[in-house]
């Protein structure tokens, strides 16, 4: 049922979604609705700074069954600013409730909580994310997962025109059945809107529509 209520969310609400970085401006809001080949995960944060935002995320891991509720705080620990590029350092944490499908865990609930960090760098050209997460929720999972995340713009265009990206994402995920997977897409966007739109290589389809407020 998780399942369905997920997909159902995802279908009707992309295009209100909003993918931004962890942390917004100053009083930002930030709506995160995403679909993977391994979870489904909702995730919405406030920034009161520039450098912290606090905020609540639900996920459901497809494959084992659990639901993972949490209050998140992501922290801005590093930015550089350069003339022609961007790159920062997040630190990410968690800590809530898991609750899993399964009967030997059925009415269990356990504590839980994460923490990892997120860094990015990029410019016109080029782009690559790394991010790493350990989480525990005690009797029903422990798991470690990492991805990398790369982008090449086949050209650069100017202010106002359609932007393209060629990009893969790579999910390392040791504790899981899947331990590795490979997402090729396409990012495009324009102006405050943006659409990333793939595959995995087991066919899993991936589609986000992001906008930026």
């Amino acid at each position: 049922m998780k399942i369905t209520i997920f997909t159902i969310l995802f279908t009707f609400a992309c295009f209100n979604i909003t993918k931004a970085r962890p942390v917004s401006y100053p009083g930002g809001l930030t709506l995160m609705l995403m679909n993977s080949a391994m979870k489904n995960s909702l995730h919405t944060h406030y920034s009161p700074t520039a450098k912290t935002s606090l905020g609540y995320k639900i996920e459901y891991w497809r494959g084992d069954e659990f639901t993972l509720n949490m209050i998140q705080m992501n922290n801005l620990i590093k930015r550089w600013n350069k003339p022609e590029s961007q790159a920062n350092f997040y630190l990410k944490s968690a800590i809530g409730a898991a609750l899993s499908d399964k009967a030997d865990f059925e009415s269990k609930k356990n504590f839980a909580g994460f923490i990892g960090i997120s860094t990015d760098w990029e410019n016109q050209r080029y782009f690559i994310q790394y991010a790493n997460r350990y989480t525990k929720a005690f009797e029903i999972k422990d798991f470690y997962t990492q991805f990398i995340h790369l982008g090449i713009a086949p050209y650069i265009g100017e202010y106002g025109d359609i932007h393209t990206w060629f990009m893969i994402k790579i999910d390392h995920t040791p504790e899981f059945d899947r331990k590795l997977v490979f997402t090729p897409h396409l990012r495009f966007f324009k102006n405050v809107h943006l659409v990333e739109v793939g595959a995995d290589t087991k066919g899993k389809i991936m589609f986000n529509y992001v906008f930026r407020y």
